[in-house]
């Protein structure tokens, strides 16, 4: 009997403004996927950088063949990952950052593919290691009080890294009305209660510089946009 095919993977990552970062990161996310048993795709979704982040990729794609770019007109991190992930055209798609991706996750939520449509990495796992500040956990703490209470989730985190089988995003991305801060949440939320089945994976959390999303600004908009996904499912 033959070996079954290696899974196809896109990799989408949204990236806006990332000039200073993106020379030392690429070739350090390249390194972390060679480990990874699957044919993968990376694709960056520059979403309205005014620096030389759209160059800098185009230049690293002639030295990564499996590298590739989209470009999006308006700065919104919610809609370059989902028109990413919309653009895949493999069995899965999983979800990074340019500062934040793991080899190691990869391969263990693929390993999960028989039970899973989902992959979370999830910061408040049993047997996660949250090394970030005290306000980004309380904030993740208070976050999953939210999905909880006014969504009636039962996932534990649904921003950070995933995998999202492509029929999940064929099923569920069309009707997902929120991008900027929520459209992962929102995907996954519609997809469990779709009945898709979702499982979480613990994970280290580290962060390789500070953030640079403004918490205080993004409390409000997050939980007015929570609101309204809640009014529109």
């Amino acid at each position: 009997m033959s070996p079954s095919p290696a899974p196809t993977v896109t990799v989408v990552i949204p990236v806006h403004n990332e000039a200073e970062f993106l020379p030392g990161a690429i070739p350090q996310l390249f390194a972390e996927l060679e480990s990874v048993d699957a044919d993968i795709r990376v694709l960056v979704a520059e979403n309205g950088s005014t620096d030389a982040t759209t160059n800098l990729v185009r230049e690293a794609m002639e030295v990564y063949p499996t590298l590739d770019l989209l470009e999006l007109a308006a700065p919104d991190y919610g809609a370059a990952m989902r028109d990413g992930f919309m653009a895949a055209n493999t069995d899965w798609v999983v979800n990074f950052d340019i500062d934040y991706f793991s080899g190691e996750f990869l391969t263990s939520a693929l390993a999960l593919s028989d039970e899973a449509d989902i992959v979370l990495a999830s910061k408040r796992a049993e047997g996660s290691e949250d090394k970030r500040s005290f306000i980004r956990r309380l904030a993740t703490w208070v976050f999953n009080l939210v999905l909880r209470f006014v969504l009636g989730s039962g996932v534990s985190d649904t921003h950070g890294m995933k995998l999202v089988r492509s029929k999940v995003v064929d099923q569920v991305a069309p009707d997902v009305i929120s991008t900027t801060d929520l459209f992962d949440t929102e995907l996954v939320v519609r997809a469990e209660r779709a009945g898709f089945r979702i499982v979480e994976l613990p994970v280290e959390v580290v962060e390789l510089r500070e953030s640079k999303s403004n918490l205080i600004k993004r409390v409000p908009r997050t939980l007015k946009g929570v609101w309204k996904i809640r009014r529109n499912l």
